[in-house]
């Protein structure tokens, strides 16, 4: 969450078979020179997927380690093993690899429809600063950390420890960490590796070699940084493993593991639930009146913007009030992308605007949004249609949740519209005729459950709506009225009709 907004939601099921970053020793089952790809059997029923592009220049040498490690030659890290010639980038894959091949493979993307997972046979071990890469060379710093001094040092700490054999990319949590630290990442890591060549002795393949970490601790080696504040936890099992994880890779930062132990709902009481049932419908809601709708195909998501029936006429000129509906989508589509971790082709139909000078306004600040996105993507401008085209890094299927509940009026014949929104949606309503419209008086028939939530507390819902505008609002319970529905009237008895 950042600001009590949730903007990242993560899912692991018990029984996955896959996980971004497990190793496995594969046999190739079908070489495909249509595709320049093969299938490669890793011991699931879906058989992986090895593009001629994901072998990594140092095929040959892996292959040969692989021979080693099962006649038992070469040491554990194989620092001894020769490396051959890297292959051609642009050969095939016939030229290179056969059928029955035993070849170490690494996941990467999840499998996502009918299709297996993406392989790669170029490993990569990730550590809390570094990133290990066997048979490569050198020593390679993040992009991000821009001071030389820093680069500078980080190389020269890192050129003194790495083993033969191998390369390192640095990362960007490695900035300003003592030397010492780091250099227990890459022993932690080269032991991973270990693992591996170890593995590759013992098993015949198909068979999974090394698991990559749990989704928990996964999370926190890729994304704790300064200005995390608190970590919430409700399992006391895990926190202790959170918090000896962090004392061994981010010292002092195991005191932000919070375990948590109250009777409410963890998810409730932080207002997590809410914004899911909120968030991941088909139509999201916009605090302005304009509205998302997100449509998924087996080739791309669409996401439409709306202004709605509500969107207030501040300014005559019709691009300027475009231009600030745009803007407000443009931050929440930002946020759905990363919640519900949309890949692939995402199409954005924005509301249109003649003036190109708005439409680059539009792009910079949804280049803006997506900066804290740390899956792989590029922002296309407007076209001028109104069109805008974005490419994000797909590793997993799109996270999918139905928000719809069983109808308590109907005893689950049917589907509504989560009830928790009704709140939201007469607010908004109230907003809008008071506020916008300047009705002096409101009479609000719903629900007697919805009546009873508005008027419960001190101050309750109903008098901060009071306070706020400072005029006469009554709530009516009402029997026949559905748990989601609601009526308006104004000061004469009136009903207000809004579409």
């Amino acid at each position: 969450m950042e600001n009590h907004n949730l903007v990242e939601l993560h899912r692991e099921d018990a029984d996955s078979q896959y996980s971004v970053g497990d190793i496995f020793l594969g046999k190739v089952t079908k070489v495909l020179p249509g595709l320049n790809a093969a299938f490669v059997n890793v011991g699931k029923k879906k058989a992986g997927f090895l593009h001629y592009s994901d072998l990594g220049p140092q095929l040959q040498t892996f292959k040969s380690m692989v021979l080693a490690a099962k006649d038992g030659a070469g040491g554990a890290l194989m620092e001894t093993l020769e490396i051959l010639p890297d292959i051609y980038k642009g050969g095939q894959m016939g030229e290179v690899l056969r059928k029955n091949d035993l070849l170490l493979m690494q996941v990467l993307k999840e499998p996502i429809s009918t299709k297996g997972p993406r392989m790669t046979s170029e490993i990569t071990l990730a550590g809390r600063f570094i990133v290990l890469l066997p048979f490569g060379s050198g020593v390679t710093i993040s992009k991000k950390i821009k001071d030389n001094t820093e680069r500078e040092r980080l190389t020269e700490h890192i050129g003194a420890v790495i083993p033969r054999n191998f390369g390192i990319i640095v990362r960007t949590a490695a900035e300003n960490q003592e030397a010492a630290v780091i250099q227990t990442d890459v022993g932690d890591v080269l032991e991973k590796w270990k693992l591996v060549c170890d593995g590759v002795k013992g098993v015949e393949a198909p068979a999974k070699l090394l698991s990559e970490v749990d989704k928990v601790t996964g999370l926190l080696r890729d994304l704790v940084n300064e200005t995390f504040h608190k970590v919430v936890v409700n399992d006391g099992v895990v926190a202790e493993d959170l918090k000896k994880y962090l004392s061994k890779n981010a010292s002092g930062k195991e005191g932000i593991v919070e375990h948590y132990k109250q009777k409410v709902s963890i998810f409730e009481n932080y207002s997590v639930n809410r914004q899911i049932k909120t968030l991941f419908g088909k139509t999201v809601n916009l605090p302005n009146g304009s509205y998302l709708v997100i449509e998924h195909t087996e080739a791309m998501a669409v996401v439409d913007v709306n202004s709605g029936h509500k969107m207030s006429s501040q300014s005559a000129n019709q691009d300027e009030n475009a231009l600030r509906v745009n803007l407000h989508a443009a931050a929440e589509i930002a946020r759905q992308v990363r919640l519900r971790d949309i890949g692939g082709i995402i199409i954005i139909d924005f509301i249109d605007m003649r003036n190109g000078d708005l439409r680059n306004k539009l792009h910079q600040q949804m280049r803006s949004n997506m900066a804290n996105d740390r899956a792989k993507h590029t922002i296309l401008p407007l076209t001028k249609f109104g069109l805008m085209q974005i490419t994000r890094q797909r590793i997993k299927p799109v996270l999918d949740i139905d928000t719809a509940e069983l109808c308590p009026s109907c005893n689950g014949t049917g589907t509504i519209s989560a009830p928790v929104l009704v709140v939201d949606n007469i607010e908004r309503n109230v907003s809008y005729l008071l506020g916008d419209l300047n009705y002096d008086r409101l009479t609000i028939h719903t629900h007697p459950f919805v009546e009873a939530y508005l008027k419960h507390g001190i101050p309750s819902r109903l008098w901060r709506w009071i306070f706020r505008f400072k005029k006469r609002i009554e709530v009516m319970a009402k029997e026949p009225l559905a748990l989601t529905e609601f009526q308006l009237f104004d000061g004469s008895g009136e009903q207000i009709m809004i579409e």
